[in-house]
């Protein structure tokens, strides 16, 4: 027998709580459920068209009529929400972006008919010029390549009213414009969508982890070899990211986001303990790949990892995660019951 030395031990063992399955149970302190699931999707026009994305293996870009069905079962299987990102055809981008806030745009009618389909599920939209602009920037540009802020915000007024009238529940402005959330909450009062939510893209960083999702909505061609440096945030910092969520929430916000996902959970932790707000964070598509990639070559389990991933979230503080494996984590939590 061990002598007793001095502390704690032998009357204090970490251990005995982590002998069995019960006991570890007992004292879990975070959960994955599929109530934190939010599921991102790409659709693309016509019927009964679907295209595989390279960057992104299992993930697809679907058209209408495809994406109402894989709608109807992440609705069966418990999913609470889908965030919805246009793929973008050449002739619908232009300088001034003014295919974002057409009433017949490829979001608008993807709304009511996912509305119409399955008007429990909720539908977030993007906020954001990027697919729509003929050089991939989230904004206007003035002739010196700069992104213009004021003038942007008037058109992504435009945009999220066109999503709300389309009975979008959620408007989620993710470009990271200076003032956006407020002129967005002031029209929505305006033209009676008062119940229609803002998740605002609050600390969006300038990423490198974005790649494969440039390519999933084609926008990886028309930006080049530019960069949004001028309006997404420096990597480096985090206090500048609870200014801009204080910003976001005193203008409106009901929902603040943290993106990405797992290099910034430093950020997503500071976010709920300073304002224990609604709070939000994207497992983007790098994050998404490297896990695929790992898993496909058989360097990761892909369960295992996802699911551990994605629990780091939760304990970080995340209220929900955006993640392109929202079906599949889905059906392993039903699968454990």
């Amino acid at each position: 027998m061990m002598p007793v030395v001095p502390g704690n031990f032998p009357f204090s063992r970490m251990r005995r709580m982590r002998k069995d399955e019960f006991s570890r149970r007992l004292m879990r302190e975070n959960v994955l459920t599929t109530n934190d699931l939010i599921f991102p999707v790409f659709v693309l026009e016509g019927e009964n068209q679907r295209q595989a994305i390279p960057s992104m293996p299992d993930v697809e870009r679907l058209s209408i009529d495809l994406l109402v069905k894989q709608a109807e079962e992440a609705f069966s299987l418990g999913i609470p929400a889908m965030a919805l990102f246009p793929v973008v055809e050449a002739d619908g981008k232009s300088e001034d972006a003014e295919e974002a806030y057409n009433p017949d745009g490829l979001v608008q009618r993807a709304v009511r008919e996912l509305k119409a389909a399955v008007p429990e599920l909720g539908i977030i939209t993007d906020v954001a010029l990027d697919p729509y602009t003929s050089h991939g920037q989230d904004g206007l540009m003035g002739d010196d390549g700069y992104i213009l802020n004021d003038e942007t915000v008037s058109v992504l007024v435009k945009q999220a009213l066109s999503h709300a009238e389309a009975g979008a529940d959620v408007v989620a402005p993710s470009d990271m414009m200076d003032g956006r959330i407020g002129y967005i909450r002031d029209a929505l009062e305006i033209e009676g969508h008062s119940n229609t939510r803002i998740m605002a893209y609050a600390a969006k960083y300038a990423s490198s982890f974005y790649g494969p999702f440039r390519d999933a909505v084609g926008s990886s061609g028309n930006i080049g070899s530019g960069n949004k440096y001028s309006y997404q945030m420096d990597p480096a910092n985090s206090d500048e990211a609870l200014y801009e969520v204080g910003l976001d929430l005193q203008e409106g916000a009901d929902m603040v986001m943290v993106k990405p996902g797992m290099p910034y959970l430093d950020i997503v932790r500071r976010v709920k303990d300073e304002f224990k707000a609604p709070t939000y964070v994207y497992q983007v598509s790098g994050e998404y790949a490297m896990l695929k990639a790992a898993a496909q070559n058989g360097w990761l389990d892909e369960k295992a990892c996802v699911l551990e991933a994605l629990l780091g979230m939760k304990r970080a503080g995340a209220d929900g995660i955006l993640t392109y494996f929202s079906m599949d984590v889905a059906r392993w939590l039903k699968q454990e019951g």
